[in-house]
């Protein structure tokens, strides 16, 4: 189990938590906040202060309400936070894993009553670890099918993001260009006859490869990218 952070002497409170991403979402607001106070009264809570952050995405933790709310956890004036739904808290499985972590270190109760889940339990609890395993699942499942993907446009030679070094975009298709096709082969020459990076920068600079200055750490990543290992 993991140590907890106590702070004895110090009035702990059940605080709310609400959060719209645009500025004319009010009467959202009110509806979680109503939401919560109704909750708290069934539960026979005290609920000390309801926090809002109105206009505020939840992509990531860098609001007003949600650092006064982080702050307050951190002094230890935090019993439990009650939210309507997970997702008022957070929309990012890595920020609601943080989270959930700092309100463990310092034995904070989370409340989601869209999900029915209260961290002070142990079925809550359960939820919770069943809530980080299908984040991480979906984190890899997306890596995999984003790197499935984007080997697929390589190896079809389908425009995608910054094109890469060798090559010039025609529509959505990548067609080699010839001279950088040529200062590329000899860079890749150089660097498996041992040149180092700053050497290879150099040459390229010297014959106007995309006129541009190459330093050691561009001419790394264009010898290292996929596209030059799967194309060499």
């Amino acid at each position: 189990m993991k140590h907890r952070i106590t702070k004895p002497n110090v009035e702990r409170r059940t605080l709310g938590y609400i959060r719209v991403s645009t500025e004319d979402q009010a009467i959202s607001l009110d509806a979680q906040e109503a939401r919560i106070g109704a909750y708290a009264v069934a539960m026979d809570w005290t609920l000390s202060e309801v926090i809002r952050d109105p206009g505020c995405s939840g992509k990531d933790l860098q609001r007003p309400g949600m650092t006064m709310l982080l702050a307050a956890v951190e002094r230890g004036e935090v019993e439990r936070i009650i939210v309507a739904k997970l997702d008022r808290l957070t929309r990012s499985s890595g920020n609601l894993d943080f989270l959930l972590g700092l309100l463990e270190k310092h034995d904070v109760s989370l409340v989601s009553i869209g999900e029915t889940l209260d961290t002070s339990t142990a079925s809550g609890r359960m939820v919770v670890g069943m809530l980080g395993v299908v984040a991480q699942w979906e984190r890899e499942a997306i890596v995999e099918r984003t790197t499935s993907a984007l080997s697929h446009k390589r190896s079809q030679l389908q425009a995608y993001g910054r094109v890469p070094f060798g090559y010039r975009r025609e529509g959505d298709t990548l067609v080699p260009d010839p001279s950088e096709q040529a200062a590329r082969a000899e860079a890749v020459r150089m660097d498996r006859a041992g040149s180092s990076f700053r050497e290879i920068g150099r040459f390229l600079t010297d014959c106007g490869a995309r006129a541009k200055t190459w330093h050691a750490s561009s001419v790394r990543a264009m010898l290292r990218s996929r596209m030059t290992c799967e194309t060499a």
